[in-house]
């Protein structure tokens, strides 16, 4: 199977992604419908609805504030969802993996097209709310231009995220758990919806390890304008764990395969 560090990707990873893309052009029309309601309706409902009755935070109107943390918090769940069920529906029912290991492409290619096609649709989703933060005005700054590269960076670190619960869990239902008990409190614990800076210090610091804590914090940098040194911080921390996370899908995955 090989040891952990020993991750043999070829240029036929590209023939992976390929086939991922083809896939998905039959359906881009209701994958994406159904990726950018959820996020549109949390932008309508808080931002405006409750945003009417929400003092400025942090100097900003409410919508302002929660957009930018909405753009990427779509392009994880994107991430999540293709790299959890949809990796797993590939894996287990529809026998995509072992089809393509018994051509040259070889499981540590599958396993980084999955990330790469899961970084890919990160990416595509967050563009698309971000445009739709801009058609309302929310975008204040030319550094914007630069989101694309935060989207797929936090698509990338997501999707490996996903694929090593992927590869630990015997059953599609354990995803519930993933979902529930890992994935909400990101969401609802990263300064998405209000500064972390009123919680108790312990929160704060445990903070510190959600990816989506830094995620939202370079984001709102790059759409608001509201550049400082510490958003570096935020940039290396998600590098470096991308980084050192890497191997641990690969290995897993492996390891189910190639039994």
């Amino acid at each position: 199977m090989g040891s952990f560090f020993q991750i043999d990707i070829s240029p036929l990873v590209w023939r992976v992604f390929k086939r991922h893309l083809i896939v998905f052009s039959r359906n881009w029309k209701v994958n994406i419908t159904f990726n950018f309601i959820e996020p549109f309706l949390y932008l309508v409902a808080l931002g405006i609805g409750l945003g009417a009755y929400v003092q400025p935070i942090e100097g900003l109107p409410y919508l302002k504030y929660l957009a930018p943390g909405l753009v990427v918090s779509s392009a994880m769940f994107a991430a999540s969802y293709e790299c959890t069920y949809g990796t797993f529906v590939r894996m287990e029912f529809q026998k995509t993996f072992q089809a393509m290991v018994t051509t040259p492409i070889n499981i540590d290619d599958v396993i980084a097209g999955e990330i790469m096609y899961g970084a890919f649709k990160s990416t595509l989703y967050g563009i698309i709310f971000l445009l739709v933060t801009l058609v309302l005005g929310l975008v204040t700054s030319p550094w914007v231009i630069l989101m694309p590269f935060l989207l797929a960076l936090a698509g990338l670190f997501f999707a490996i995220i996903s694929i090593i619960w992927t590869g630990l869990v015997p059953r599609i239902e354990s995803f519930n758990y993933f979902f529930t008990l890992i994935m909400t409190p990101v969401f609802l614990f990263s300064g998405i919806f209000f500064p972390l800076s009123g919680l108790p210090q312990f929160i704060q610091k445990i903070a510190w390890f959600n990816p989506l804590f830094h995620a939202v914090n370079l984001s709102r940098g790059l759409i608001l304008g509201q550049l400082g040194n510490v958003l570096w911080l935020d940039l290396l921390w998600l590098l470096v764990f991308t980084i050192l996370l890497f191997p641990f899908p690969i290995y897993l995955m492996r390891r189910l395969v190639i039994k």
